[in-house]
């Protein structure tokens, strides 16, 4: 199984790696071996055949493999001659491969039992719940050394040269099932059934909300193209996701099956604990936010209040967040398809009619196209209104979750959609846009609005926001159907599926 996005990233697709890779690992009839990859970096170290080496030298070559991932390989400038040298070589490597199907991209061996530490906290501390250790360090792993980008763009100057794409051929003489966590730049040999876990077709169908977008579009679209031509089976995280692939491709329809994300045990039904939450928001603030690979005329955005001291400090987070405090949530990485100027545009209108001391908490990473929201949004966190926040931990979110007057998930596009279902799981009430996918997930167990219009949101959250019967009623009604709800995405009702897909690719 494909653990590349475990290196980067929190939530999402990161967090759906980490949580499948702990769940498939305590199937019975399952062993399980992880594939280690970067996105840019070749990836140096490994074992290719452990019986050739004694233990010290298998020790020192795993151990450079933890060194080339945490980003540095080269010891001097000879070493990064040879380096840039073998980087060119492998780039040719592929291309080769790519164009004309000749050799395979071999794997290197990678032992866990001597990296426990390095392995656990990397790859799975961020999602998996520590009693789940022991299963997941039980597995080895496989190294990739070729980049993922860098196989991507051979099949893309394939196509370009061919008008075809095809990928490099990745050896696995040894597996029954390769199962990569997005559509895979690679054909797997030696009898593998490729799974792709397609997570969204957003790259395709949305294109103008990504990043870095001619590469994310051009890569995604041509290794899925080449992935269904060769037979894959696609595991897709909800029937919205899959009616989006069989439009594009729907000759995959008889390989094509739905297994929802799964939730950590993490999250789960709660009473409230607001003693927590002023401490909570105070510590994982973003603070100050400068633009990577910033220019001289980037500015840096101040996403947390000044003070003059650490007792005015405390004293206004514990005015701010008592106990009879009221605050709107949403959980998700800054970028535009998450729709948080419409959440922000409809909380100001809140605040002016019916509550001024109203909070809002964003909970996520700032990703890209963020440049016309965080200004507005510094003017009210220096008020002391409006905090962003980042790196919480899955405790003090189940807190913020609970805690909530409402979670708002007023995404324009998503392939599962985590927040509201986590919400849901820690009794929380779930406020969300009104697109097939959150239909699906969220069930009768959310208030529903127009993600394009500010003032549906609005009449949405008023009718949860009040102090009356009817909203007090209406929120514990939510909560009781968001806690049925949420049952279904239990490692318990998830797991059984994935051990059943695995009975019918053997038989």
């Amino acid at each position: 199984m494909e653990l590349r996005p475990a290196l980067d990233g929190h939530y999402g697709i990161p967090q759906e790696t980490r949580l499948l890779f702990a769940a498939l690992a305590g199937l019975e009839q399952v062993e399980l071996i992880g594939l280690l990859q970067m996105s840019k970096r070749i990836t140096r170290g490994g074992v290719d055949d452990v019986s050739r080496y004694n233990l010290s030298e298998r020790i020192h070559r795993y151990s450079r493999v933890i060194v080339s991932l945490k980003g540095q390989s080269l010891v001097d400038w000879k070493e990064g001659v040879a380096g840039f040298l073998d980087e060119q070589l492998e780039r040719w490597r592929l291309r080769r491969r790519a164009f004309l199907g000749l050799g395979k991209v071999s794997l290197k061996h990678f032992e866990t039992r001597y990296f426990e530490d390095f392995v656990w906290q990397t790859l799975f501390a961020r999602s998996v719940p520590s009693d789940e250790r022991e299963r997941v360090l039980a597995c080895d792993h496989r190294v990739c050394t070729s980049p993922w980008q860098w196989m991507h763009l051979a099949g893309i100057e394939r196509k370009a040269v061919l008008r075809r794409p095809a990928y490099p051929r990745i050896a696995l003489p040894d597996f029954d099932v390769f199962i990569s966590q997005t559509p895979y730049p690679g054909r797997v040999s030696g009898g593998a059934k490729l799974v792709v876990h397609y997570h969204d077709a957003i790259p395709v169908l949305m294109p103008h909300t990504i990043s870095d977008r001619a590469f994310h579009e051009a890569s995604h679209f041509n290794a899925l193209a080449a992935n269904v031509r060769d037979g894959a089976w696609f595991v897709c995280v909800s029937e919205a996701t899959r009616s989006d692939l069989l439009s594009l491709f729907p000759e995959a329809e008889p390989r094509a099956v739905t297994i929802h994300n799964m939730l950590p045990s993490h999250y789960y039904p709660s009473e409230p604990e607001p003693e927590r939450v002023p401490g909570i928001v105070r510590r994982y603030q973003i603070g100050e936010f400068v633009p990577p690979k910033a220019k001289i005329t980037d500015r840096v955005y101040r996403l947390a209040r000044t003070f003059g001291g650490e007792a005015e400090k405390a004293a206004f987070y514990e005015r701010a967040f008592s106990p009879d405090s009221r605050f709107l949530l949403m959980v998700s990485t800054v970028e535009p398809r998450k729709n948080h100027r419409r959440l922000l545009e409809a909380w100001e209108i809140l605040r002016d009619r019916i509550d001024p001391d109203l909070k809002l908490v964003f909970v996520g990473h700032v990703g890209w196209d963020y440049k016309d929201l965080l200004p507005a949004c510094e003017i009210w966190i220096e008020q002391g209104s409006l905090f962003m926040l980042h790196n919480v931990p899955s405790d003090a979110l189940r807190v913020l979750y609970r805690q909530a007057l409402v979670t708002v998930c007023p995404s324009v596009g998503e392939g599962f959609d985590f927040s509201g279902a986590e919400a849901m799981r820690c009794s929380g009430v779930v406020a969300a846009s009104d697109i097939p996918v959150h239909r699906e997930v969220y069930g009768e167990a959310a208030n529903y609005f127009d993600p394009y219009n500010t003032g549906s949101l609005v009449e949405t959250l008023s009718g949860l926001l009040g102090g009356g019967n009817a909203a007090i009623r209406l929120r514990e009604e939510l909560r009781q159907r968001g806690l049925r709800q949420s049952e279904a995405y239990m490692p318990e009702k998830i797991i059984p599926q994935w051990g059943k897909l695995f009975s019918a690719l053997a038989g």
